[in-house]
């Protein structure tokens, strides 16, 4: 087999190129993915996770795979390089943004490739449960802003992303601090249609929110949000995603995974849900309606 072929252009995630190369070399093999998958040890699904690009094998399986195919010594020294680049990538807003007019449509196919989707938000409500109004003044706040056919594209494609939450085959949690359910990019009429779409959310038999109040003692205090993907072989499948000023960094690694996950863990015991959390939602809202008479 040849080396890894040209990466196509530098639009291509290393996590892409990975996929595209490992589905290549199987290709030119001549063995089918169920075949693979028995050679290395995994299921068929993981195989063609893999290929989509959704999850990031180990070292040990890109070995594997190297092996199953008869992959010659530098193109499996080239995966192995590639493998470990792509367990952390740096996305700048700026370059993204130069190649489509939003990310949404891209998001919404990370969220429909996990099985479970984790959301922590220190400082703006989740874009799963944003209403549009709320939505669009968010993207108007953005740095660079949108053009105005841009910003309507993008709201529109984040309320198409939350149709996902009627499947009740899949299943979302949120963990959002006061200081998120308190910030108001508009009106006040715009926050309270806003925090009455958390609690009918909140509903949802699939969608698990829960609320950090202010009076909570901090049992862990992370700077930034973070999102974790997880797929149907979870843990092994999960992935994070951290949301910067300037850059999208996305976590592959089985430790720095574990890092959020502990987070997660202690945010959850930090935070109310169910009735609770309704009760402490309605008394936002009432906090928010009396600060304006």
């Amino acid at each position: 087999m040849n080396a890894i072929a040209g990466d196509g252009g530098e639009s291509r995630t290393k996590r892409q190129r990975l996929a595209q190369e490992l589905r290549r070399l199987r290709d030119i093999s001549g063995i089918s993915g169920r075949d693979l998958a028995q050679r290395i040890g995994i299921s068929q699904s993981k195989v063609s996770r893999i290929e989509s690009g959704s999850v990031i094998p180990s070292l040990p399986e890109v070995t594997a795979w190297g092996d199953a195919v008869d992959a010659a010594p530098e193109t499996r020294e080239s995966l192995a390089d590639l493998t470990q680049a792509a367990f952390t990538e740096v996305h700048t807003w700026r370059a993204a943004l130069q190649r489509q007019a939003h990310l949404q449509d891209e998001i919404r196919e990370q969220e429909d490739q996990a099985h479970l989707v984790r959301v922590f938000q220190p400082t703006l409500i989740p874009g799963l449960l944003q209403t549009a109004e709320y939505a669009r003044r968010v993207f108007t706040l953005f740095d660079p802003p949108y053009s105005e056919g841009d910003l309507s594209m993008a709201v529109a494609a984040r309320l198409q992303r939350q149709l996902a939450l009627y499947e009740e085959t899949r299943n979302f949690e949120f963990l959002i601090t006061e200081a998120a359910l308190r910030c108001r990019p508009g009106p006040v009429k715009l926050l309270l249609a806003q925090l009455d779409r958390i609690a009918s959310l909140s509903t949802l038999e699939n969608v698990r929110i829960g609320l950090i109040p202010h009076n909570r003692e901090a049992l862990v205090c992370p700077p930034h949000g973070f999102t974790v993907y997880e797929g149907d072989d979870s843990p092994a499948d999960a992935y994070v995603e951290v949301e910067i000023t300037h850059v999208r960094l996305t976590a592959n690694d089985t430790d720095d995974i574990a890092i959020y996950l502990r987070q997660w863990s202690l945010l959850r015991q930090m935070a109310i849900f169910g009735d609770e959390a309704r009760e402490f939602l309605s008394m936002v809202s009432d906090d928010v309606r009396a600060a304006v008479r």
